[in-house]
């Protein structure tokens, strides 16, 4: 039996991971929830497996998942699982190995604990508040870094105006472009547009366990169990790099969250 708290969510996504896993590459329906949003009935069936486990282990928190129906009542209650069964679901429809299994648990608005399975990696991710993070159980730590020209960005393709930083391969979910900013294989992560809570929770905990700096696309703390389950981007850095990343996006930033 798991010994902790974390060990048991663990535990539960690497029992998930593992099913997703057995069926990626096989059969199964696709469809959009909405253009450019899609969706398979692995995730259905990764979300059903994780809110029976899940609520084998704390009962009494609320629920936030990319495919569940919001419910309100979530807000009354003092912890929230932030659940994400399949992020980066092109990749998993692609046949490529960039997503993960993401669930954190939140308390207060902040993440008490945070774990990524990506099977198809061979990686499994998890953190602690307070407790430092680990990839594979070995402990991960963000890269020193003092200046942003030459800093590594997870794309496909970088801006005329960012020509000064590096581009490394990218994987679908931006829960992992986010751990690899954690384990120091890239510098900066920066995502300019209003996403969800889901998205990014377990990532934000373990980049924060690993030293990095996270905030939201302006440079504010996180906070999570919001009314909506949204917030306006997400920007994971080298904590040396943070506060010029704010400043060279604040005017494109100002124009996505006014969209």
């Amino acid at each position: 039996m798991p010994d902790t708290l974390i060990d048991a969510v663990s535990a539960a996504v690497r029992e998930v991971g593992a099913m997703v896993y057995a069926r990626f590459g096989g059969d199964y329906r696709r469809w959009e929830k909405s253009p450019g949003h899609p969706v398979c009935d692995v995730d259905l069936a990764a979300d059903e497996m994780l809110t029976d486990r899940l609520a084998r282990i704390d009962p009494e928190a609320g629920w936030l998942s990319e495919e569940t129906a919001d419910n309100p009542e979530r807000l009354t209650r003092v912890r929230v699982w932030l659940v994400d069964p399949i992020d980066g679901t092109r990749d998993f429809l692609r046949g490529r190995p960039g997503w993960a299994v993401s669930v954190a648990l939140a308390e207060g608005g902040r993440p008490l604990i945070g774990v990524l399975d990506a099977p198809a990696r061979g990686e499994h991710w998890r953190a602690e508040a307070g407790q430092g993070a680990t990839r594979n159980g070995i402990p991960i730590h963000v890269r020193d870094r003092a200046t942003l020209a030459g800093a590594r960005v997870p794309t496909d393709a970088l801006a005329r105006v960012d020509s000064d930083l590096v581009a490394v391969p990218r994987p679908n979910s931006i829960a992992l472009r986010m751990a690899m900013v954690a384990a120091g294989e890239a510098d900066l992560l920066a995502s300019l547009r209003w996403g969800h809570e889901w998205d990014i929770a377990a990532a934000a905990l373990i980049a924060q366990e690993a030293g990095a700096t996270v905030t939201d696309a302006h440079g504010a703390p996180l906070r999570y169990n919001s009314t909506k389950g949204e917030m306006f981007g997400v920007l994971a850095t080298a904590p040396g790099i943070h506060a010029a990343a704010v400043a060279r996006l604040a005017d494109r930033a100002a124009v996505g969250a006014a969209r």
